[in-house]
């Protein structure tokens, strides 16, 4: 009796070890499933939706929540509906309902869970219908940073036989070089010539580091050639080919439908100025799995070639403003769309058949694509997903490659989007844009 006491006594310790293992890994285990179902539905759900002023849109999200639509001149219809507070109207977002109003304007929407824990806020927009000219030019672009990007630092090889990091721990990655000792950098020339004429001395550099200027203090390092180095890499410019996606009826356009990053460091650049000019396809390296193709060509870069300027690089894209000289007219546009057409909004756009525009060949030509997926909560670049269906595409570059990015989508004579991203395990599909995601940038 006693050596089964003792025994009993020894696996209680163990039994309660084992108690406490479980109810933490169930615990664990019930955050983790919630954590990963609001997730899921909380992507199921956009951070803005626009309607056009006088038509009713349908939406169908299915999402096991309600929402307050906080505003007087906004009607839902919805079985069950109802105006509660006045001012307020509730709808159960687990049913299809559908959105009419006839003012312009912004509204709040608060998403519910449970009726009451409010974990989200929607910006409804009453817009007016918009016209835009879908292009599909290829484009030439040039975008000069606003100063000078730091890639990063290194060591100098200092005259007395030693190294030295000057910039370590006052420059990173990403900063942007705006002035030194005072002067206003624009070329990466002008900022070596400063720190050659300082003989050594200090130099103050004003960085812009996420949007925040801040004031460094960098000591120039002289090398055994006698020139003078703070141990920095940098870049000033960029250029490169891409797609014009559409022109407005106001003169303003936009293109490529993501933001052009650093190579090195995969940051957005600064713009400090930048023009879009005429280019020429020369080759075409075809897409396959596991690599991606490109086009590659001739960016005229004259005066008399340029398209336009830039003014904006965004994620979604750059955006600025079109010449008004007639040949660029001629160079932008398309014979198969020479008017304005109206723009698709999120919630009017279908699983299946599109086209898009691109120059490949010599010629804007339209080709049969798929749109397979909509992901409605995407505010990026790639709330579509497509694939390539025209055999004439596919044979001539084996899909989506780098330089169709900006490639308008266009379904049921509505423009949609825009090409951004292919996939890189299948160069007949790639992800899109939504334009009302673009045309936000120029409100």
């Amino acid at each position: 009796m006693r050596d089964e006491y003792e025994c009993q006594k020894n696996a209680d310790p163990v039994r309660k070890k084992y108690r406490i293992f479980l109810t933490v890994l169930l615990l664990i285990t019930i955050i983790g499933i919630i954590a990963f179902s609001y997730y899921k539905v909380n992507s199921l759900i956009p951070e803005r939706i626009r309607i056009l002023a006088g038509k009713e849109h349908e939406f169908d999200l299915s999402v096991p929540m309600e929402a307050d639509v906080y505003a007087d001149n906004i009607s839902v219809t919805q079985r069950n509906a109802s105006n509660i507070p006045a001012g307020s109207l509730n709808i159960d977002l687990s049913k299809p309902f559908s959105l009419h109003s006839n003012e312009t304007g912004s509204y709040r929407v608060v998403v519910k869970l449970f009726g009451w824990l409010a974990v989200k806020e929607i910006k409804l927009d009453v817009i007016d219908t918009q016209e835009v000219i879908p292009c599909g030019s290829t484009i030439g672009i040039t975008l000069n940073t606003d100063g000078v990007l730091v890639l990063g630092t290194a060591k100098v090889s200092a005259k007395d036989g030693l190294n030295y990091e000057p910039s370590i721990g006052k420059l990173k990655t990403g900063d942007y070089i705006v002035e030194a000792n005072g002067t206003t950098i624009q070329s990466k020339e002008q900022l070596i010539d400063i720190i050659q004429q300082s003989n050594g001395n200090n130099v103050d550099l004003k960085v812009n580091r996420n949007e925040e200027f801040i004031n460094v203090v960098v000591c120039p390092v002289e090398t055994a050639e006698g020139e003078y180095k703070i141990g920095s890499w940098i870049r000033d410019d960029t250029q490169g080919i891409g797609t014009l996606t559409f022109v407005t009826t106001t003169g303003q356009f936009g293109a490529l439908g993501h933001g052009i990053t650093d190579v090195d460091t995969g940051l957005l650049m600064s713009v400090g100025d930048g023009n879009i000019y005429d280019a020429e396809i020369i080759n075409i390296v075809k897409g396959k799995s596991g690599t991606p193709g490109e086009l590659s060509g001739i960016i005229h870069e004259s005066e008399k070639s340029k398209l336009g300027s830039i003014s904006e690089n965004t994620v979604q894209g750059i955006f600025g403003n079109i010449s008004t000289r007639a040949n660029v007219i001629r160079n932008i546009s398309n014979d198969i769309y020479k008017k304005p057409i109206p723009i698709a909004l999120k919630q009017d756009i279908k699983v299946g058949d599109a086209t898009i525009l691109c120059n490949v060949d010599g010629t804007v030509q339209e080709y049969k694509i798929k749109i397979t997926e909509i992901d409605f909560g995407n505010s990026q670049s790639k709330g579509l997903v497509i694939k390539i269906t025209d055999e004439r595409l596919t044979s001539l570059t084996g899909g989506i490659v780098q330089g169709m990015s900006g490639s308008p989508i266009i379904q049921d004579n509505k423009l949609v989007g825009a090409v951004t991203h292919v996939f890189i395990r299948d160069a007949t599909m790639g992800y899109g844009t939504f334009i009302e995601n673009m045309l936000q940038i120029l409100q």
